[in-house]
């Protein structure tokens, strides 16, 4: 069984690499950011967009989610309504961090994150 998973690892990264070397110098596509749960408001509606600041010297960042954007609690997807209501409740929002996953190319959001 072990040699089985090893088997199915090493395959996996092996065309990760050959998918990476197609793109030769490769293309960002996407942009992580860890943000504090005090520099973020969620969006109104599933076709609104959240504003967020990465740092207190960044500018505040105004991007659109669409019907597509997942929403997860503690590795868990939700529905948009769930999450809003989740974060909300949050009490010191300094203490608690999430990750929004943005799509350059589209200027969307693909996926916002939290661990509570």
């Amino acid at each position: 069984m072990v040699n089985l998973m090893k088997i199915k690892t090493l395959m996996s990264v092996t065309l990760l690499c050959l998918g990476q070397l197609a793109f030769g110098q490769g293309q960002i596509i996407s942009q992580a950011y860890e943000i504090s749960l005090s520099k973020f408001h969620a969006p109104a509606t599933a076709n609104g967009g959240v504003t967020f600041q990465e740092c207190d010297e960044c500018d505040r960042m105004t991007v659109r989610v669409t019907d597509g954007t997942r929403y997860t609690i503690n590795g868990k997807a939700v529905r948009l309504e769930d999450f809003k209501k989740a974060v909300s409740q949050v009490r010191d929002r300094d203490e608690v961090t999430l990750t929004v996953l943005h799509h350059l190319e589209s200027d969307t959001i693909e996926m916002i994150a939290v661990s509570l």
